[in-house]
């Protein structure tokens, strides 16, 4: 099972590793660096408009309603179709 501490063969990010010695993989991450990485990694997150979030909003409610109705229509379909078979 690999984990964030594990040594990888990926390559590293440019400012990643500088300065930093290696750490073993048997070395739990503390809860300080731990939340420091979050907050490193939530800084990189390209954030959407509010444009953009409402257009993935509207596109994701309408997709949803597409689907309820097609499977809607296939539901009512096998209930009609159960209904004249067997009566």
């Amino acid at each position: 099972m690999a984990t964030e501490t594990d040594e990888r063969d990926e390559p590293e990010a440019k400012d990643e590793g500088k300065g930093k010695k290696e750490r073993s993989p048997s070395r739990r991450t503390s809860p300080a660096l731990f939340v420091r990485q979050i907050i490193t990694e939530l800084r990189k997150v390209i954030w959407p408009t509010r444009r953009e979030l409402v257009t993935y909003t509207t596109v994701s409610l309408v997709f949803v309603l597409i689907m309820v109705a097609i499977v809607s229509a296939v539901d009512y379909g096998l209930q009609e179709g159960v209904y004249a078979v067997f009566g």
